[in-house]
């Protein structure tokens, strides 16, 4: 079988699609003559003849076209809130499989747990279902509306995420104000489109305190490091 027909074959199985991470960890590449399968992997979903891309990381098989955008409501159709939530909770699910890859405990808002990351429900990917009492009621209230948090192993609030692809980043940055007191790294997760947005918000002296412990990262970044975390990580189970 040849390495494209092996590619296939594996997003056949698990319904016509797959993220690149997904394909790292599937494939066999173990008689591959190349000492740079996973690059292999990313030069042959670029091949057009067999393969579309749906996302930053996210490929499809052509010949389910029609199928795969229908099933996950992103043809020219469906409405801007149905392709919107689709982006939202594919990162939402992209950064709860890589907080599991570097260890944390996952954790996504009660309201989202129920929302698709491809053919999973969100809740499937988190590893908590209620959020860790890490203090009082009233900031435990509003972490629970932030979209992706990593808890360490003594269950405190490592790394706090917001996805933001059309809504105001400014309701971001002050969810991330209430909670500055907490050791954590705060993450805007966006299009690079948005990033002089989120710059002259950030800008603003209401941000004073926090500017410098919150980063902007976008989707490519997010994408490119899920597929890498997933190579590393395959790699450490060979070894």
């Amino acid at each position: 079988m040849k390495q494209h027909e092996q590619v296939i074959k594996i997003m056949k199985a698990n319904g016509g699609f797959a993220t690149l991470g997904f394909l790292n960890n599937n494939v066999d590449v173990s008689k591959w003559k190349t000492k740079t399968p996973y690059a292999s992997i990313r030069r042959i979903v670029q091949d057009n003849r067999f393969f579309f891309k749906i996302k930053p990381g996210l490929w499809a098989l052509n010949e389910l076209k029609k199928t795969i955008l229908s099933q996950f409501k992103i043809q020219e159709t469906n409405s801007i809130s149905e392709k919107e939530l689709f982006n939202h909770t594919y990162f939402q699910g992209l950064l709860l499989e890589l907080g599991k890859i570097k260890g944390f405990k996952t954790y996504i808002p009660p309201q989202d747990k129920n929302k698709k990351f491809l053919n999973k429900s969100l809740a499937e990917i988190a590893d908590i279902d209620k959020i860790f009492e890490f203090s009082y009621n009233k900031i435990l209230k509003r972490a629970k509306t932030v979209d992706v948090i990593w808890f360490n192993e003594r269950n405190m609030p490592s790394s706090f995420f917001e996805v933001e692809h059309s809504t105001d980043i400014q309701n971001s940055l002050l969810k991330f104000d209430d909670l500055q007191d907490f050791y954590s790294d705060f993450y805007i997760v966006s299009s690079i489109n948005r990033k002089k947005e989120y710059l002259d918000k950030i800008s603003r002296n209401a941000f004073k305190k926090i500017r410098d412990r919150i980063k902007f990262v976008d989707y490519e970044y997010i994408s490119n490091l899920h597929t890498k975390s997933m190579e590393l990580h395959n790699l450490k189970d060979i070894l």
